[in-house]
């Protein structure tokens, strides 16, 4: 059941993530599930942003645009978002303002900060304990978020914000007559809270990766300095020149011997194409996480997109093999991240996991969140079992045995000229470079074998399936749900492996549509191409904003 749904809207610089934290732990800490998303302007001050917070009985993990609740932190604030809030909504503002049906709090918060709390910049604890009294969730629940939230600051700072906190909430409460808009009676449940890309390094660490280097770009940056502020994950954290510095690090630490990755987005990983190709021509392990943003170019870089799919799967000159994983939520970005790293190892391949930024600054509530019960280790041959070593020896499956540079008296010799086994330049057409090409290529007619099966869901009667990838799922599978509720017979398939495609066939008589975020569906391309599946049509969204159910059943009516 849906219990509420809150807009926390301002300027960028106003505190709104800190506020929509807060307050999300004290809905988490109450027993319920919590989805939180955040829409902002690509600048440090002004603009208009929000976060949102859906709230219901059972994980919901799936956007939502609609409100019962605007915290507009400034006027142009409630301008901007007010369209979203529904009818007989509530808006907590700081001025009296027009309420357009709606019933409207007002909580002078700089006034009340500089009274209780002796400076304005307690404003955010008036405004979260304002958003606290209206929704009904008990202000234990506030003090305690705020003491531990600010735990490293002192009393003095950890008082200021209680004390500014229980103003807002009091005067909130005495405007609406002691009736809290929601009804929140306490349960037990506890929710995992996090987002695919604060499990992504955490996943990487476990798996084994021991360096990482990347050139800071949104949104994937969050993932390098993960890493920079835990030093006991004990993975080398080096902020390259450039993106094309980073993925030969990354190269060049894999061949070494270590586990590595790069991060970045889709302009960032045009510069890293030479290198893709350079690890598949020497066979060498990396694995690339693409968090993309709407383009082209510089695009909108604080928004979100899908138009990534086909450039990842094609970029780097030549013909070699790789693997593209989409995770969709956060337990999918984890078993996702450790299989990046057991199948670059197992294969010697570049693995790409596809995210965006929905995945990375949106917030999912997960009944279970955790690390495989089992983690493959990294794969080097014996040098003690080997007589004369080739790096690139033919073998049945296409891969070689593996040894890293000074690991023994062998020597290892990459080289991204063609090669003979030994790793030695080449110019024999006749029969070197035809057995290379087909060694390397045999490596995906392998991987294609065991590459993961999409999510089916209610298709065995379905006459309509939506089909999609990646981040969309939670949106997916609500719109399914709300269609099937209706009476009416929709399923739905979910990619998380993308490449090489499954060997799959879609059952015949429904209609396909996938749902995607991006303007030419580039799955249903994809789909067509390589597996012959033309299907139906394609519902897109191109705005920057994620994909929600409404978009979905908007499009299909």
């Amino acid at each position: 059941m849906e219990r509420c749904a809150l807009v926390i809207a301002g300027a960028a610089g106003e505190g709104i993530q800190t506020i929509g934290d807060i307050v999300a732990r004290c809905f988490l800490r109450q027993g319920y599930p919590v989805f939180a998303t955040s829409e902002f302007e690509s600048r440090i001050r002004g603009g208009n942003s929000c976060v949102r917070l859906r709230v219901t009985d059972a994980p919901q993990n799936a956007p939502i645009s609609a409100a019962d609740v605007l915290l507009a932190v400034n006027p142009q604030a409630h301008s901007h978002f007010r369209r979203h809030l529904r009818r007989g909504g509530v808006v907590i503002a700081e001025e009296p303002i027009a309420g357009d049906g709606a019933r409207v709090v007002n909580v002078p918060f700089h006034d009340l900060a500089m009274e209780h709390g002796g400076a304005r910049i307690y404003a955010n604890a008036v405004a979260a304990g304002a958003l606290c009294g209206i929704v009904g969730l008990p202000f234990a629940n506030l003090e305690a978020i705020l003491r531990h939230t600010f735990a490293g600051r002192g009393a003095e700072t950890i008082d200021a914000n209680t004390v500014s906190a229980k103003a807002g909430y009091s005067v909130a409460l005495e405007q609406s007559a002691d009736r809290p808009a929601v009804d929140l009676p306490a349960r037990a449940n506890r929710y995992a809270f996090a987002s695919a890309h604060e499990v992504i390094p955490i996943a990487a660490a476990a798996a084994g990766c021991r360096f990482i280097a990347a050139y800071p770009m949104s949104p994937s940056t969050g993932i390098i300095t993960a890493f920079a502020r835990h030093p006991e994950w004990n993975v080398f954290a080096e902020q390259a020149e450039d993106e094309i510095a980073a993925i030969n690090m990354a190269l060049g630490a894999s061949a070494a011997g270590a586990r590595a990755m790069t991060a970045t987005s889709g302009g960032g990983f045009a510069l890293m194409a030479e290198g893709i190709s350079l690890a598949g021509m020497i066979e060498t392990p990396v694995v690339v996480v693409v968090a993309q943003r709407p383009g082209p170019a510089t695009g909108l870089p604080t928004r979100t997109a899908q138009e990534d799919l086909l450039f990842v799967l094609r970029a780097g000159h030549g013909e070699f093999p790789r693997a593209v994983l989409a995770p969709s939520d956060p337990q999918s970005a984890i078993d996702a991240t450790v299989r990046a790293f057991d199948l670059a190892d197992r294969y010697q391949i570049p693995v790409i996991l596809l995210t965006d930024q929905f995945l990375a600054d949106s917030r999912f509530s997960l009944d279970r969140l955790a690390l495989p019960e089992t983690i493959p280790g990294v794969r080097f041959a014996d040098p003690d079992a080997i007589n004369t070593y080739a790096r690139y020896r033919h073998t049945e499956s296409g891969v070689s045995p593996r040894l890293y540079i000074g690991q023994s008296r062998h020597p290892v010799v990459l080289d991204s000229d063609e090669h003979t086994e030994e790793g030695h330049i080449t110019e024999d057409l006749d029969a070197v470079r035809p057995k290379m090409v087909a060694k390397r290529l045999e490596k995906t007619r392998r991987l294609r074998r065991e590459m993961a099966q999409p999510f089916a869901q209610g298709i065995a009667d379905a006459e309509l399936v939506l089909v999609g990838w990646g981040s969309t799922r939670g949106a997916i599978d609500e719109a399914v749900a709300r269609l099937r509720d209706e009476g009416r017979r929709v399923g739905s398939l979910h990619f998380t492996e993308l490449w090489p495609l499954p060997e799959f066939e879609l059952p015949p008589g429904p209609r396909y549509v996938t749902v995607e975020g991006n303007a030419t569906g580039q799955l249903a391309q994809l789909l067509a191409a390589a597996r012959g599946h033309v299907l139906d049509g394609t519902i897109s969204r191109v705005d920057g904003l994620p994909v929600d159910a409404h978009t979905i059943l908007k499009e299909l009516e």
